[in-house]
Order: C-alpha cells, then structure tokens, then sequence
C-alpha cells in the first residue's frame, strides 16, 4: 500500500475491530523486554558515538580550514543522528518498553535524556499524555492544528514559500526548547506551562516531585558542561556538543511532526474523538537507512501509538502483522522527506 494521498482524507470512521482485536495477531514474543538485548543498543549506539567523537576531536583540528569547515558539519550530522537513536532508546524507557524493570527504565531514561539536555520526568509525563490524547484537538498536547478561527492574521503573511522555509527553520532549530520552556505548539492551558516547573499545570501533584529530579539531571550536565567549557574552551563544546545536539534536536521535531501531521490525518473534536481512532491518526514514514539509526521509531510509529511498551527491536515484526486487520485505518507516506515537510508545512 502506497499510503494516503497527499489531499485525500483517511479513513475516520470508529474501526470495525478493537485494540483487542489487533493485539490477537501479533506474535506474543513481539511484547517481551529483554535487558540484554536493550542494553545492546545502548553500548552500540555509544560506541559509534565514541568512535564519532575521537575521530573528530582528534584528526578534524588537524585539517586545512578550508577542509575544517566541510568536515565539522559532516561530524554533527553523523554524530546527531546517532545520538538521536540514544534519545529513542531514552524515549523507551520513559514507556517501560527498555526492560520489565521499572526502576532499570527510570535510571537509564534519566541519564541518556539528561546528557541530552532533556528533562526526562517531565517529559515522560507530558508524553504520557500525548499518547493517552492522540488526535484530540482539546486534548492532545504537541502539533494540535489550529481551527480557522485560531489561526492568527498575521499567519498570512508566512503563507508563501519564503515563509514557509523560515517556519521550517525556526522549527527545527528552536522548536524543541521553546516547546519544553514556554509550551510553544503546545495545548492550550490557562496558565503558564514549562516543562522545567514543577507547579506546571501539565502535571498532577503525584509527578511533581520527580520533576525535580529532572531538572536536577539537567543542572548536572550544564555544570559538565561549564566545566568542560573552562578547560577546553566553549568553542570546544559548541563544535564537540553542541553541533550534534542541534541535529538531535531538529530531528526529534521533524520526526514528530511528521508523525502526526498529514493533510490526509483526522484531528477529532470530543463528540467523536476515542482512543483507538485518535492512535490510528499517526502516520509511518519512511527515512531510508537512518529508520535503523533511529530504530524504526520513524516507521513503526502507529504500532508504537497502539502498543507503546512494545521494544522497538519487534515493532517492524508487529507492523507488518497488524498491517492486514488494519486494512485502510493503516497509514503509510512513503514521500520524501524534505519534500513532505515542506508539503505538510503548506498544507496543513
């Protein structure tokens, strides 16, 4: 199946099956967490990392600054998206889906996010919600489209190819941390939220604490990284950290917008909205070989939403089992990327 069309609308109807009804066809080994084989993702993706890192640290100064300023770019794209397979991996244990340990998940999630400047609590939470809300237009908590009436006059003026491209860079540069510090692209709540808060209304009174932790996980790296900065020089750490965290940060947007933004996808209002429906309005993508560097979180995305504390390493094997019962409800854009952002920036 070739997916939807670019502006035809999917299938909206309440499905004729039930999550019970997919969960039947699926292996019942696709379920089963394995520490050994998770923690094997850790130490390989830390490895190329670490390889990423000794080469460019120790032969690119080395360089011309004519062949420089080529190769640290190179560098930040190889290395940040091998650390944004990290950020899955972290993004896992925040859905129990690392181990059947729940304190294991909570230790290994707040390192990895932590090192990657992201409050893992915080977001866990949030997320939690966004999987519990998917495709609710009152409820869903990221890339909620706008109704006609919300949508600002000044937007016109972006409304043309040069704006669009803007739209798009502001995005993917500064989306992720205007979204964690001020709620931007956020659902709608009557007071200030921040992600960084822990009397943010995104959270109950009973995660408040561990918002906390997270925040301290977040002071503990910036204090590595001022010290690193004193000893080795800021530019060190903007080159070194910097540069692939940019990456990382850009593709986790791009990712999740992409996910969940489609001219063909059904947003519901709550006189129609329910779980099911709204877990079926993602979309599965496809980014060649880096959906294994990223570990199929880009095309495996709908069976994550239907079952999200599956391991990524069986979730190809639970897609290609649920593909027949989902029949139309099953959503796959098999676009180019750059041309789909570009689209789904235009259209929707």
């Amino acid at each position: 199946k070739d997916g939807p069309k670019p502006l035809e609308r999917a299938l909206h109807e309440k499905p004729p099956f039930t999550v019970g009804d997919i969960k039947k066809v699926i292996p019942p080994h696709c379920f089963k967490r394995s520490v050994i084989r998770s923690f094997s993702y850790v130490v390989y993706d830390l490895t190329i990392a670490s390889i990423f890192y000794y080469l460019a640290n120790n032969y690119i100064p080395l360089l011309p600054n004519s062949l420089a300023y080529v190769a640290w770019p190179v560098y930040w794209i190889f290395q940040g998206c091998v650390l944004t397979g990290v950020w899955v991996i972290a993004h896992e244990c925040g859905h129990h889906a690392f181990s059947d340990y729940q304190w294991l998940d909570d230790t290994v999630g707040l390192i990895l996010h932590s090192a990657l400047l992201v409050p893992y609590f915080s977001w866990k939470y949030s997320h939690r919600r966004h999987h519990s809300n998917t495709g609710s237009i009152e409820h869903d908590e990221v890339f909620v489209p706008k109704l006609k009436s919300g949508v600002r006059s000044t937007a016109k003026y972006l409304n043309n190819p040069p704006g669009r491209i803007l739209t798009l860079l502001v995005t993917l540069t500064m989306g992720w941390p205007l979204y964690l510090m001020f709620n931007v692209s956020g659902r709608y709540y009557d007071r200030f939220a921040c992600h960084f808060d822990p009397n943010s209304p995104i959270y109950s009174n009973r995660e408040r604490a561990q918002i906390f932790i997270s925040d301290a996980g977040i002071l503990t790296v910036f204090y590595i990284l001022f010290r690193l900065a004193s000893t080795k020089g800021l530019v060190w750490v903007l080159t070194m950290y910097g540069g692939p965290l940019l990456v990382v940060n850009g593709f986790l947007v791009l990712i999740t917008f992409l996910q969940h933004t489609h001219p063909s996808l059904p947003h519901y209002d709550s006189t129609e909205w329910d779980w099911l429906r709204g877990a079926l309005a993602t979309v599965d993508r496809d980014y060649g070989i880096l959906n294994k560097v990223f570990h199929n979180i880009t095309d495996t995305h709908v069976t994550h939403h239907l079952f999200s504390t599956m391991p990524h390493y069986h979730a190809m094997e639970a897609t290609k089992a649920i593909k027949p019962i989902l029949g139309d409800y099953y959503q796959f854009d098999g676009t180019s990327i750059f041309k789909a952002m570009y689209r789904e920036t235009k259209e929707c």
